[in-house]
């Protein structure tokens, strides 16, 4: 077996594959106790040995894959995913980068490219994104449309909330969280008690049918994926199947060609014997 292929097996092994995970939420606790004064006072020194230790794992790993696979490396979005965050680890954590070292932190984002779990579910967000942008458009069509009107009919009576657009459209998206939005509706139909039709229709609007509909159109993405990758496993296994046929196909030719030959043989024999 040549030296990629065993270097390709052993990548793709899930015992190694166990390890990089592994390497990877220790690293990501290690950077955690970074955060701490006290632990920094007594083992500062080994929690920073440790982190240069997982970042030699993290460079080694990477050029093991890249010899590995050579030009399809860069054919798989997550190893671009991968390089990038461990370049960023590379880079200098002095002087004006400083606050680059911060960045280190993003290294346990590899998690989402080495559990194959987390890589549906970032597979299915992306494949979401056109459906996901219409249904940004439509909500920000609504807090727009409800902000004017809220402008124009409660700016007056609650200058805090609604005196301008922006505050407007901050108060409505405070609304839109369920944060306070009690306080601000009691403020409001103190002075106008008709102020609940526009609240009650706002909330049903934003929260409980647009904000809903991002959870169908990503549930929707994630069960097209789910049926797409059942496909391609059901028409591998149909293939290789088709390959076994064609290989004991072939065997069986190869055994009745003598069988055949030697039947040929007898019978070009048997007429001359009779002659005699």
């Amino acid at each position: 077996m040549p030296e990629r292929e065993r270097v390709r097996s052993f990548l793709e092994t899930p015992v190694f594959q166990r390890f990089i995970i592994a390497v990877i939420v220790f690293n990501a606790v290690t950077i955690g106790c970074e955060t701490s004064s006290y632990l920094m006072e007594r083992i500062g020194g080994l929690l920073h040995a440790v982190d240069r230790i997982v970042l030699g794992i993290f460079v080694v790993e990477l050029l093991a894959r890249l010899y590995a696979y050579r030009g399809a490396f860069f054919k798989d979005p997550w190893n671009w995913f991968d390089a990038v965050i461990v370049t960023v680890a590379l880079l200098p954590a002095s002087g004006p980068a400083s606050v680059l070292r911060a960045l280190r932190i993003l290294r346990a984002l590899r998690l989402v490219s080495a559990v194959p779990s987390m890589r549906k579910v970032v597979n299915a967000l992306l494949a979401a994104m056109p459906g996901m942008a219409s249904i940004i458009g439509l909500l920000v069509l609504v807090m727009y449309i409800s902000a004017v009107l809220a402008t124009q009919l409660f700016g007056e009576v609650a200058p805090d909330y609604f005196d301008e657009l922006p505050t407007s459209l901050f108060s409505l998206f405070q609304i839109m969280t369920g944060e306070s939005w009690p306080d601000i509706a009691e403020q409001v139909m103190g002075e106008k008690p008709w102020a609940w039709v526009f609240f009650v229709g706002y909330i049903l609007m934003s929260s409980f049918v647009v904000l809903n509909l991002f959870i169908a159109v990503v549930v929707n993405a994630m069960d097209d994926n789910n049926t797409s990758a059942e496909e391609q496993r059901t028409e591998n296994q149909l293939t290789a199947v088709l390959e076994e046929l064609a290989r004991l196909n072939a065997k069986i030719e190869a055994m009745r060609a003598p069988r055949d030959g030697e039947h040929d043989g007898h019978d070009s024999h048997t007429p001359t014997k009779l002659r005699t």
